[in-house]
């Protein structure tokens, strides 16, 4: 992999005609750092959110041993790049197939439900291979009420009454027990934990059964841009989150247990940037090369606003307008589909032009993940940098992809 001090000069030194992941290894070091040093337990990377070969390993060299996966595909993504490493199953509503997997090849030992039926599956395989309930553990997952990107519990999470149904025939059976929540993707509300945890604790006082922990899930949000005409949401930061959190745990009496939590976004989103291209300009109208169906798919349905810096093509020496005025451009991406259109614009210099390049930063949390090959169009392409986005020239404008009237 090349290596450049800042997407600027990668830039210009390669030029390139298709858009480029800027990786940040040593931010991605330090951000897992600062959030397993925060939290009072085991940090379990949700691999979901980026889960390249590039990232998991970076990762296990920054101390992280324990990662969330969700399906063999992680299991193997895992395994490849750290073999003594400890996997949680915690997507709820699992393959029968895959359960087997997880039990038999990769001696996962830790799984997460919301159902009757799902206990089931998992008991059918136990007793198939002769395992002993004892040596499991089963998380019962809860429903949550609160505000982010993505609300989670619209679609997993066992009702409160029904959690403690689950946990007293998870104990009956034999299996170890333990509760877990997820409060949803960027939370908005830094109040959603605590309300959680009180959840949680009215569960465990009705079920009355031993737990062998608590999984606080993910949630935490990263910090990305903000759109000047928009009145600002104000978030608090990381520390004064994980402040509130460790006196909710201790609050509602969850400290003598063990903890988990499956951090994803505040983990990997400051670790990457995208370099794009202006295949053309056509007045208001930027053609990039990227779009929804790749890079940018999560911040369009997440309506995220991710901050934009401006790199001119020094090759172009004839410009209209003042580069010193910032203004709205509609984008559009790639691919022939109509939908591909940014629903807000970025800001940037108005001499913007054909030919120039835009490097988006704050694009490390799904943005891999979720890109598609949809009409022949894959990124693929990376170079590594040393400068953080935010330590580099400032950022012009903001590419936000919520709701705006063309």
């Amino acid at each position: 992999m090349q290596r450049f001090e800042t997407a600027k000069d990668a830039a210009l030194a390669l030029r390139p005609d298709v858009p480029v992941y800027c990786f940040r290894p040593e931010v991605l070091k330090a951000d897992a750092r600062q959030f397993m040093e925060a939290f009072p337990g085991e940090t379990a990377y949700a691999v979901k959110t980026n889960g390249e070969p590039l990232v998991l390993e970076t990762l296990s060299r920054a101390g992280v041993k324990t990662f969330d996966v969700a399906s063999p595909g992680e299991f193997e993504a895992v395994r490849a790049v750290a073999p003594d490493a400890e996997m949680l199953y915690m997507h709820p509503i699992k393959a029968q197939s895959d359960i087997r997997l997880a039990l038999e090849r990769y001696g996962i030992r830790v799984l997460a439900l919301d159902h009757e039926d799902e206990i089931a599956k998992i008991l059918r395989i136990v007793r198939a291979l002769d395992l002993d309930p004892g040596g499991i553990t089963l998380f019962i997952r809860l429903q949550t009420k609160g505000h982010a990107a993505y609300e989670l519990s619209k679609k997993f999470g066992a009702a409160p009454a029904h959690a403690v149904e689950l946990l007293q025939r998870c104990h009956r059976i034999g299996f170890k027990v333990g509760l877990c929540f997820h409060v949803g993707s960027q939370i908005e509300d830094p109040e959603t934990y605590e309300r959680a945890l009180a959840s949680a604790d009215w569960v465990r006082n009705r079920a009355d059964v031993p737990l062998a922990g608590l999984d606080v899930g993910g949630g935490f949000p990263a910090e990305y841009g903000h759109d000047p005409r928009r009145r600002k949401r104000e978030m608090p930061g990381l520390g004064e989150i994980m402040t509130r959190l460790r006196a909710d745990i201790a609050e509602w009496g969850f400290s003598d247990m063990p903890l988990v939590a499956e951090p994803g976004r505040v983990v990997v989103a400051r670790a990457f940037s995208l370099i794009v291209r202006v295949l053309l300009r056509k007045g208001r109208r930027l053609y990039i090369n990227d779009g929804i169906w790749a890079s940018l798919s999560d911040s369009w349905t997440g309506k995220i606003t991710l901050p934009a810096r401006f790199i001119p093509d020094p090759a172009r020496t004839a410009r209209t307008g003042n580069a010193e005025t910032i203004s709205a451009f509609r984008v559009c991406g790639a691919t022939c589909d109509s939908v591909d259109i940014l629903s807000r614009p970025f800001w940037l210099p108005e001499t913007v032009d054909t030919g120039d390049w835009i490097e988006i930063g704050h694009i490390g949390a799904y943005s891999l993940s979720l890109r598609t090959r949809f009409n022949g169009f894959y990124p693929d392409t990376f170079v590594e940098v040393t400068t953080p986005f935010d330590a580099g020239e400032r950022a012009e404008g903001f590419a936000s992809l919520e709701t705006m009237a063309d």
